[in-house]
């Protein structure tokens, strides 16, 4: 099993639920978070003076998933999320050793 997740800019992650939908994927969880990458943030002006903002708002993805699908699920999210621009984000695939389902204990794959 996989851990996906990937940090995408806010306005994409219709995209990318809908994209994962198609490749049936039934579970995800999704937090708005802040951050920087290359960019270092970015600079605003409000009223006429300029100040940096040091961190964007993002969405955090994450998926859990069988290995087999874990790649496919990779670059469905790559592909829905990209807008050719600075700061559309990063996907991370970590091993998961566990998965467990609190109602019925169910483990692993099952539990997906």
């Amino acid at each position: 099993m996989k851990m996906v997740m990937a940090v995408v800019k806010p306005f994409k992650i219709d995209d990318v639920r809908e994209a994962l939908s198609a490749l049936g994927v039934e579970g995800l969880t999704v937090s708005e978070v802040r951050g920087y990458g290359r960019q270092k943030g970015q600079t605003e002006i409000y009223r006429g003076a300029e100040y940096s903002v040091g961190f964007l708002p993002k969405v955090k993805v994450e998926v859990a998933v069988e290995d087999e699908l874990a790649e496919r699920v990779v670059e469905a999210i790559q592909t829905a999320a990209n807008t050719g621009r600075i700061g559309d984000g990063k996907i991370f695939v970590l091993d998961m050793s566990q998965a467990v389902r609190i109602r019925t204990g169910e483990m692993n794959a099952q539990a997906l």
